[in-house]
């Protein structure tokens, strides 16, 4: 988590940013909860339980930020909401897929890369620099379809 932190901070600098605590602060919370898909009010409310005095605009300007720099990046899974996960820029090479339960929200992971074939084709074809791709499956999950 060290190494993660020090690189955002570099990365920072080398855009005239600074990594002050809740900046630090912000990016602790999307690390420790990698696994979760956060929006800006859960992570807001994770940063406020570790610093009562941190405002909500205090969260988004920094998840904007982030963003921007591509530390991370977000996704919409079709509630309307962004949901933010670390990003390209710190070490991913190609975002994972998921599979979301249209009944309970749940959010599944699949970090196999299944497009790369036909992105290679379609890069071809188009005689276009492919960059990234990103992949939603909708469907049912095991424990609400009682496929267990």
């Amino acid at each position: 988590m060290k190494n993660l932190i020090s690189d955002v901070g570099d990365k920072l600098r080398q855009k005239d940013y600074k990594l002050t605590s809740r900046r630090e602060l912000v990016l602790r919370v999307l690390l420790e909860n990698e696994d979760k898909h956060l929006s800006a009010e859960e992570v807001y409310n994770l940063v406020k339980s570790k610093a009562p005095d941190t405002g909500l605009a205090t969260v988004y300007r920094t998840l904007e930020l982030f963003h921007e720099l591509d530390i991370i990046h977000a996704i919409d899974f079709g509630d309307g909401r962004k949901r933010y996960e670390l990003g390209v820029g710190l070490g991913q090479s190609h975002q994972h897929h998921h599979l979301i339960c249209t009944k309970c929200g749940s959010i599944i992971e699949v970090n196999e890369d299944l497009l790369d074939e036909l992105e290679s084709r379609v890069s071809q074809q188009h005689e276009f620099k492919i960059t990234n791709h990103q992949l939603k499956i909708f469907g049912i999950c095991k424990n609400c379809s009682g496929l267990k």
